[in-house]
């Protein structure tokens, strides 16, 4: 819980008893890999945060292929926060790609918080406009050639290369496992 505590006092101050109340409410849940947070189709009802582990937020298209769109690793909340607000059904799917550990509100615990801490709702926009910044920002440019959106993930996502598997990082790129296969061989 210290690593979510130290991260939401990034956004905003909070006193000793609005942290005692933060720590109350948070449960720790272990999420073993390929398991899913969140799923297309249903309501959002939680807010993750990663304290282990590496998560991937991933659709399917119309031609039925699954597509990655983004990567969050540890220290990062995880919510589809428009649907979670509306109480209306996600169309990502939020998916364990290793051995996950979270730090788990349920939807009716964070208004909780938000309701009884005064400057709550504040602190937690700055940490939703940080998330959807970060979303926004490492989207691949499929405009790119492959090998420069390869060398852009190797940057964007350092510690990520050698943690997920290659077709994880290939439906992100945009690429079959054998381009990218070919194009880390011509890297190296």
């Amino acid at each position: 819980m210290e690593e979510f505590i130290e991260y939401v006092l990034q956004f905003g101050d909070l006193n000793q008893q609005q942290i005692d109340l933060i720590t109350r409410k948070g449960t720790e849940l272990d999420l073993p890999k390929g398991d899913y947070f969140s799923e297309a189709g249903k309501v959002p009802r939680q807010v993750g945060f990663i304290v282990e582990g590496v998560f991937r937020i991933c659709y399917y298209n119309n031609k039925g292929e699954e597509i990655t769109r983004h990567f969050l690793d540890e220290n990062n909340l995880m919510v589809d926060y428009l649907n979670f607000k509306a109480n209306t059904a996600a169309s990502e799917y939020l998916q364990a790609v290793t051995d996950c550990r979270l730090i788990v509100f349920s939807k009716s615990n964070w208004e909780e918080i938000s309701d009884t801490i005064v400057g709550f709702d504040q602190i937690m926009d700055k940490m939703f406009q940080k998330c959807l910044i970060q979303k926004l920002r490492k989207s691949p440019e499929i405009s790119q050639d492959a090998t420069t959106r390869y060398l852009e993930f190797m940057e964007t996502y350092p510690s990520l290369t050698n943690r997920i598997p290659l077709a994880f990082i290939a439906s992100y790129l945009g690429v079959t496992q054998q381009s990218l296969s070919r194009i880390r061989k011509n890297i190296r």
